[in-house]
């Protein structure tokens, strides 16, 4: 459509014609997804980063103005399988509208939620394991390549395959870091259900979560927190994983009155950090995080 208005305007003498990377705009919807399509687009079109770094991208929002982005864009790129639950009927609106949209999660072998409120629903939080990251890339490179057009799909190819190799680097090296450690301290407590799939790439297990969901707009009861404090106990936990983009108190409270001796220790599970912090791309983000992990159990 709004090809189709340039068009009518340059034919009607009110308008030069807009061609070239210029034209082309990708909105993708969470930071760590902006940060790979940014990284696979380059120059080759302008992306639009709809979170904010440090964002729930559970809950985060969009005004008006990012909202009419997304219907205008040649491409929306998001997550999916329920994570921007503040988001996508947003998304639903520019996919009815004709535009493009890609829902990554759904197309690199998601895996259920094996208990809590959201057993056997879909787990969204893919980007935990590298390697469906590196999946991820080759799949964004050529959606880039058939929906963006004016893009110059040998540039965006060849960055696609550039940055797979960087992720598949990292993936090899967190898997030596992480095979260091003993098996019975390969255990996990988090904030909520979101390192699924890490665990699952690198032998590790998750025992149990302060909100037992995969979202964190959900309530632990009672039973659900004593039941934790057990498996704390039962395995001699050291330490509480905690979103940084989240209060820890909840995790420090549990600690506190249950007489745990436990570390909250935060992480960049689901938003990048600021441009100058610890997590502003989604490598550091996986090095941050598996530095956190490993000196934490």
């Amino acid at each position: 459509m709004r090809r189709l208005l340039a068009l009518l305007l340059l034919l009607a003498g009110g308008a030069t014609a807009c061609t070239g990377p210029d034209e082309a705009r990708i909105v993708v919807t969470t930071n760590i997804l902006g940060d790979v399509v940014e990284r696979i687009a380059g120059d080759q079109a302008k992306v639009t980063v709809l979170m904010k770094p440090n964002a729930d991208p559970h809950s985060f929002g969009i005004s008006a103005r990012e909202a009419n982005a997304l219907q205008t864009a040649d491409l929306v790129v998001y997550n999916g399988l329920g994570l921007e639950e503040g988001v996508l009927h947003h998304v639903e609106a520019a996919k009815a509208q004709g535009v493009r949209v890609v829902e990554v999660g759904a197309r690199v072998e998601p895996i259920e939620y094996r208990e809590g409120d959201a057993a056997g629903l879909p787990d969204p939080h893919f980007w935990t394991d590298p390697a469906r990251v590196v999946t991820a890339t080759r799949l964004l490179g050529d959606e880039i390549v058939a929906h963006v057009d004016g893009v110059d799909a040998a540039v965006v190819r060849e960055r696609a395959a550039a940055y797979g190799k960087e992720v598949a680097a990292l993936d090899a090296e967190l898997a030596g870091r992480f095979a260091r450690i003993p098996a019975e301290r390969r255990v996990l407590v988090t904030n909520h259900h979101v390192f699924g799939y890490l665990a699952g790439r690198y032998d590790l297990r998750v025992i149990g979560a302060i909100l037992p969901s995969g979202t964190t707009l959900a309530s632990p009861s009672a039973s659900d927190l004593a039941s934790l404090v057990t498996a704390i106990e039962k395995h001699r936990v050291r330490a509480i994983f905690a979103d940084t983009a989240q209060p820890a108190r909840l995790a420090e409270v549990l600690a506190d009155e249950a007489g745990l001796s436990v570390r909250v220790v935060g992480l960049y599970s689901e938003s990048l950090s600021e441009p100058d912090g610890e997590a502003a791309s989604y490598l550091a983000m996986m090095r941050f995080n598996a530095e956190a992990i490993i000196g934490g159990l």
